[in-house]
């Protein structure tokens, strides 16, 4: 699995699950989601609170609390989880997305497993939020 390579970092290796991280729950298959792509690092599922007619998040299946943390512990998965995104928006066939990953709660994150939102099936304007 490339996740699963050792750290090459300062940083501590990702862990396999997090017994109280709801988005592990959902990678075992403890809490429902309606997934739209899986690979042997990733789970891709739509948001239960759509903000877009496409609303999937991407998150990796080892748990890591935020994309910075993310890319410092295992870069080989960051790519994997960007991977996910490109074949979710195939998939979805999404030509225009926005990719969105929020770090910390000040910045909307609510669930600390790092997750990319893919946002399309609408015009998304500029500045968000």
């Amino acid at each position: 699995m490339a996740g699963s390579s050792p750290s090459t970092s300062d940083g501590p290796a990702p862990t396999q699950a997090s017994p109280d991280c709801l988005f592990c729950r959902l990678v075992a298959g403890e809490v429902p989601a309606d997934r739209v792509y899986e690979d042997d690092d990733v789970v891709a599922f739509r948001d239960v609170n759509p903000q877009a007619p496409t609303h999937v998040l991407v998150i990796p299946r080892a748990h890591v609390a935020d994309v910075g943390e993310l890319a410092l512990q295992d870069p080989a998965l960051v790519s994997a989880v960007l991977r996910g995104v490109r074949e979710v928006a195939r998939r979805e066939d999404a030509a225009s997305y926005r990719l969105v990953f929020n770090t910390g709660p000040d910045a909307g994150q609510s669930v600390p497993h790092v997750h990319g939102h893919v946002l399309a099936g609408r015009s998304l304007r500029w500045p968000p939020g």
